[in-house]
């Protein structure tokens, strides 16, 4: 697998923001998996996800503004679901993509059925990780906290310490991949030291609104096949409200995964199986791969 790295310019009113992301490639696969990380995480977060896909499909993850790689946005009002669309519309002009099965996590999967949701939309398949129309308050308090924080630390010990109180949701999670979740999340500071990877502004905008209030109508428009993975102690996607995706718009088929909270991280072979298992079943040998109207590496740059 090859992994490069890619960021294009975004302009509008309050100036150009560079919008970052990671490519995965074996250069075979043409399918498109576009991958669109959590509230405050990044787009390394899929890098197990890519291996495991990257035989079948050209996997891309996006930074979105203010996380990882991208910029920080100017007017911090613009942390919102209508600034993230724009974003990613730029990305897939960008990358001449015209055809995608989405992966998203948290705002990422809100992003997704907001595109899902609209006329021929570039979305063929959905996938959603323990997020839905209605968020459940708790959680909503619980991560608006975490993401308007702005810790320093003096080694990566003490940030992997910060990530298993604030990702304890996630489960068990080994060492190894522990610290890949520490060493992407975080900025070497030129004073020494560690920051977080992302504007702690987004954590006030997400209080502000935590989703928009017409999401139940967005998604009652989706027609594509559409998963839903929900962590069994999610404090986020109620089962009340998986229950409902399952019955509404395009009646999304429920995975629940045992020991998460919100989110499982895709980390495991049980989890990225699922996700494997689950897109099996609509790829047909006979069809050529399609997606892309240009070759994936034309408008990469090389990590």
């Amino acid at each position: 697998m090859r992994l490069t790295n890619g960021s294009f310019p975004f302009p509008d009113k309050t100036g150009t923001t560079w919008l970052a992301f990671s490519d995965f490639t074996d250069q075979a696969a043409q399918r498109v998996v576009l991958c669109v990380h959590s509230l405050t995480r990044q787009s390394r977060d899929f890098d197990a996800l890519a291996r495991s896909l990257v035989e079948n499909y050209h996997v891309i993850a996006l930074d979105l503004a203010g996380r990882g790689r991208s910029g920080w946005l100017a007017d911090k009002t613009g942390y919102q679901l209508a600034t993230y669309l724009r974003h990613v519309k730029a990305l897939l002009d960008y990358r001449g993509l015209t055809e995608v099965v989405w992966v998203g996590a948290g705002i990422g999967g809100l992003i997704g059925m907001a595109l899902a949701a609209e006329e021929e939309s570039p979305i063929s398949h959905l996938i959603l990780n323990d997020i839905g129309p209605e968020l459940a308050p708790e959680g909503v308090a619980r991560i608006a906290e975490y993401a308007a924080e702005t810790p320093h630390f003096r080694r990566l010990s003490a940030v992997a310490e910060y990530f298993h109180k604030i990702y304890a949701p996630f489960g068990a999670i080994d060492e190894a991949a522990w610290s890949e979740l520490v060493i992407h999340a975080v900025n070497r500071e030129d004073t020494g030291g560690y920051s977080l990877h992302h504007d702690p502004a987004i954590g006030t905008a997400f209080a502000a609104e935590p989703v928009p209030p017409q999401m139940w109508s967005i998604y009652d428009r989706i027609q594509q096949p559409t998963l839903v993975l929900r962590g069994s102690e999610s404090d986020i996607l109620t089962p009340a409200v998986a229950a409902e995706m399952a019955m509404r718009g395009p009646q999304a088929e429920i995975v629940e995964i045992a020991g998460r909270g919100h989110f499982p991280p895709l980390i495991s072979a049980d989890e990225i199986a699922v996700v494997a298992t689950w897109l099996a079943q609509f790829e047909d040998p006979q069809e050529a791969p399609s997606g892309s109207r240009s070759d994936a590496s034309d408008a990469q740059d090389q990590a």
